[in-house]
């Protein structure tokens, strides 16, 4: 098989990018599923893992039309997102506020794997594979409507229910500096008053 070149040489490296970052999420969004406590928010993750599954497929379809080999090339990028999310998972506790983290790790996944269908459906254009192009355009409008979904269930409610959580949180931590404050000012009070009494003696 001749080295390819030029155009089609890039969105060969891209789609192998593309592949590799597809695998990355089959296996990430499990875990970020479970991670969650929104039901509504581990339906729909769970439901785009049922879509990226497919995504791999086409890619590997697309790889044939194109009269490739189907591999991956590590993509950088994707697993620098996913290892954000997976800080997050491990540090944040079960909630809202860890909801709304699990939609902004995979808004970003969403944004790039959107920005990377978009060239190499427009290369492939460009190149006359209008079936490549074709079959990647039903990925791309499936990523869309993923990253519209996790976009509705923030505003639907997780994102105010994070933001309630985090005043109830620092609404504790004042109470609690509160409780404090009067058994320091006692344990001030009674240092100061011992130092009087030590002095009227000395005198």
């Amino acid at each position: 098989m001749p080295q390819e070149t030029g155009l089609k040489k890039i969105l060969i490296d891209e789609l192998r990018d593309i592949y590799h970052a597809e695998k990355q999420l089959v296996k990430a969004l499990p875990k970020m599923a479970k991670a969650a406590s929104s039901a509504d928010l581990r339906a729909a993750l769970e439901q785009h893992l049922d879509e990226t599954e497919e995504h791999v497929n086409r890619l590997e379809q697309a790889f044939d039309l194109l009269e490739q080999p189907a591999k991956a090339k590590p993509c950088a990028g994707m697993a620098g997102i996913i290892e954000e999310g997976s800080d997050v998972i491990r540090e944040e506790e079960k909630g809202p506020t860890l909801d709304a983290a699990i939609i902004a790790g995979g808004q970003r996944a969403e944004h790039y794997e959107m920005a990377a269908y978009g060239s190499v459906i427009a290369w492939a254009k460009t190149l006359g594979h209008d079936d490549v192009a074709t079959l990647l355009h039903e990925t791309l409008e499936e990523e869309k409507a993923a990253d519209e979904k996790l976009n509705e269930l923030a505003e639907g409610g997780i994102n105010a229910e994070a933001a309630s959580e985090s005043e109830a949180e620092e609404e504790e931590d004042e109470s609690a500096a509160e409780e404090r404050r009067p058994a320091m000012a006692r344990r001030g009070a009674n240092g100061a008053g011992s130092r009087s009494m030590s002095t009227r003696s000395r005198r």
